[in-house]
């Protein structure tokens, strides 16, 4: 007995003695930020305060765990914290980092012709993923069509964008890169407001063959877009046009071969001169508005890589030239129902497998709709009683796509009897399209806690039919140089240089090699560490028991034991 009270009590003593992880709140300023940033560990959080910035936020070398995301925010309502562009360096660049939470920041572009917001450059020298970005202002990255919002240019997933608004830029989300080496996928870019960009509100890069990275999806996965206002201005897009978004292809063989993209129940609002929506590899695109554009909403065709397979159902197209545009034969299959449209076309091109949509001329929509308006103030495409409505849709070829069955509002489609993105008739008691961030009547998509999110995957689908095509040189060009010295105690993030990239031409069957890029190639990643501050008065991220503390625990236990004995 004597030896298992002894037993018992010194694995007390090692249990204890073992040092015990706590997340730590760091409370920092403008003025010591960056000395606390390399203090962070799994769990932390970084409260910055209130105030300006006008040097960068370089998160460097720093992971937390997929149950442990390293937060650093700014404040969530009052004054915010407003980090200020310099022309020498992106405001956050991101290198080797994963499981990082980026929110409630001011991120002010100053019209600068060489930053970007947001940055995780470096191609395969830089292992980042799992970036959560919410909540933060990015606005005036507008120096010129090159210059991004949120850029990435190395191989990287699981990111999630939600709740951001970016605004004035000259390409809001640039993510890939035009070689088509730095793939981005598996993430999730949701509830955004992206809006008056010279460039491509937002463009995902078609990806060549994947590379091997340490933790890398090897399964087919699914990028999400959803509940995002895409907006554009009549600026003139001096190094080409370009539509809202643009979506490319996957990789023909290997890994990523059978991803997709799944875009639903967002708003593109206006383009005076491209399409709303170009996509190439393997799209579903189903329950969004369309609105305001003089050529085609929808154009569907190979771009940089093969169309493989469309899926286009339960969208509403107001005042368009044209609604929906199949410029390439797609050899996984395709499927067209119960669309709305209201344009001087309807569906046109390589179609295959369409049925139950309504076309209609754009002169015809107000018998139809509340408010079919092309100014967004007044817009109301939610449909009058009794005129969208038909023999129930069959939507079995789209199950396996997330929310099929809830419409543009997030509510059931019931009897699934309504063409168009709306699932119901009369007074729309939804979000009404506007500047502001979407919001759903149901309660499918709340918004985001703190908690990690899965990454998506999917099923796999056939094998590719087609070869890539050939793309494009790119021809470097020199940013600006830099006004600013930047503190000798921590490296600088390089701003980027712009290049070119193929074209996002309207209605063409091959891309076109002589259009302008939005955005810079890799800069040079940073060859040194960043130095790690001294962890002095940072909180104590563990804790070990005092000796004094154990000695007297091991007695009073053997005190006990002898006493009963």
């Amino acid at each position: 007995m004597a030896k298992s009270a002894l037993f018992f009590a010194l694995l007390l003593v090692s249990f204890l003695a073992v040092p015990q992880s706590h997340a730590a709140t760091l409370n920092a300023t403008p003025s010591d930020y960056r000395a606390k940033l390399g203090q962070l560990k799994p769990g932390d959080t970084l409260v910055l305060a209130a105030g300006t910035y006008t040097q960068d936020l370089n998160i460097r070398d720093l992971n937390g765990t997929p149950t442990q995301w390293i937060t650093i925010t700014g404040p969530q309502s009052g004054a915010p914290a407003v980090f200020t562009a310099r022309s020498c360096c992106n405001t956050v660049e991101l290198f080797n980092a994963s499981y990082i939470h980026i929110s409630h920041l001011t991120l002010d572009g100053k019209n600068t012709n060489a930053a970007f917001g947001i940055s995780a450059k470096g191609s395969t020298n830089n292992l980042t993923h799992h970036i959560r970005i919410e909540h933060c202002i990015i606005k005036d990255y507008n120096g010129s069509q090159q210059i991004v919002g949120i850029s990435t240019k190395t191989p990287t997933w699981g990111w999630e964008i939600r709740y951001n608004k970016i605004t004035n830029a000259g390409t809001g989300l640039y993510l890939g890169n035009s070689n088509g080496q730095e793939p981005f996928f598996a993430s999730v870019i949701e509830h955004n407001v992206i809006m008056n960009t010279i460039g491509y509100n937002m463009q995902i890069k078609h990806q060549t063959q994947r590379p091997s990275r340490p933790g890398m999806p090897t399964t087919p996965q699914r990028t999400i877009i959803r509940h995002n206002v895409f907006i554009k201005d009549d600026r003139p897009s001096p190094d080409g046009d370009r539509p809202n978004l643009l979506v490319d292809g996957f990789p023909t063989t290997g890994n990523g071969k059978d991803d997709e993209y799944e875009i639903y129940g967002n708003l593109f609002f206006h383009n005076p001169r491209e399409s709303l929506f170009q996509g190439s590899g393997r799209i579903s695109l189903h329950d969004n508005l369309f609105v305001d554009v003089v050529g085609t909403a929808m154009t569907i065709r190979s771009h940089s890589l093969p169309l493989r397979r469309v899926y286009i159902y339960n969208n509403t197209i107001h005042a368009a030239g044209r609604g929906i545009s199949i410029g390439s034969t797609t050899p996984e299959g395709q499927g067209i129902v119960g669309n709305l449209i209201f344009a001087t076309q309807g569906i046109t091109g390589q179609v295959t497998n369409q049925k139950d949509n309504i076309t209609l001329p754009t002169n015809q929509a107000a018998q139809y709709l509340n408010n079919p308006s092309t100014q967004l103030a007044t817009l109301d495409l939610f449909p009058l009683p009794n005129k969208v409505e038909g023999t129930p849709l069959d939507l079995s070829m789209f199950a396996k796509d997330t929310d099929s069955l809830l419409d543009f509002n997030g509510i059931d489609k019931g009897t699934r009897t309504f063409r168009g993105a709306y699932a119901d008739s009369g007074n729309n008691a939804g979000w009404k399209p506007s500047t502001n961030f979407k919001t759903l009547l149901s309660n499918t998509q709340p918004e985001p806690n703190q908690e990690p999110t899965p990454e998506p995957t999917i099923e796999a689908n056939q094998e590719p039919l087609a070869e890539p095509s050939t793309e494009p040189s790119d021809e470097p060009v020199t940013p600006e140089p830099s006004q600013e010295s930047t503190t000798p105690t921590e490296p600088t993030q390089e701003a980027e240089a712009p290049q070119t990239e193929p074209s996002a031409n309207d209605g063409a069957t091959e891309a076109s090699p002589n259009e302008t890029n939005p955005d810079g190639t890799s800069g040079t990643p940073e060859t040194s560490a960043q130095d790690k501050p001294s962890t002095q008065g940072c909180g104590c991220n563990t804790s070990t028991p005092p000796i004094e503390m154990l000695l007297g625990l091991l007695l009073l236990f053997l005190g006990i034991y002898k006493t009963k004995s």
